[in-house]
């Protein structure tokens, strides 16, 4: 079940249980780890970046009206993505709560608090993205993201991560399989 926010709805959040989610890093990032994350990645000069990297890749698109992505943390893309594109119906999807409250206040977005694993897109994207966070995916379950990606979009798909021609795990932040390069 995913849960939606409109201007004239309060959302019903879905708060998933560690026990229930289906890999390591998905408890991971939900949880205190997720939170310190959301803490520290935050401030006018990311959303900044994400305005020239986001005005680069729409410049090579036509008629995007709705966009997805996929690990939204609090926002700093989609923030970017409504100014660029002030019309489009945005969407989010994220696992962690405390970024989930900060989401919830981009004018016109629709949240969904869910687990990229578990989540069944409610309708078909002009562009669905994901950006930094496919690195953190269990490598059993990057083809179930992939699929996802692909369901949820009618026209375009972005992926923006790390790249290493071979996949290798990383330690990050002193944490074991919590980072992956791979081509």
């Amino acid at each position: 079940m995913s849960n939606r926010k409109s201007s004239a709805t309060k959302p019903v959040r879905r708060r998933p249980a560690k026990s229930a989610f289906a890999t390591e890093q998905e408890s991971f990032w939900a949880g205190e780890f997720g939170d310190d994350y959301t803490a520290r990645n935050r401030g006018a000069q990311w959303v900044a970046s994400n305005l020239a990297l986001f005005a680069k890749i729409l410049d090579r698109t036509r008629n995007v009206h709705s966009v997805l992505e996929l690990g939204a943390n609090i926002g700093l893309n989609l923030r970017a993505l409504r100014q660029l594109l002030p019309a489009a119906q945005l969407a989010a999807v994220e696992i962690n709560q405390k970024a989930i409250k900060e989401l919830e206040q981009i004018q016109g977005t629709t949240v969904h608090h869910a687990s990229i694993l578990d989540f069944q897109p409610p309708q078909k994207f002009d562009l669905v993205f994901i950006k930094g966070v496919l690195i953190h995916i269990n490598p059993d379950k990057l083809a179930d993201v992939y699929d996802l990606m692909f369901a949820a979009s009618q026209r375009y798909l972005c992926v923006a991560e790390y790249y290493n021609p071979s996949p290798v795990a990383i330690p990050y932040r002193g944490h074991a399989d919590r980072l992956f390069k791979r081509d």
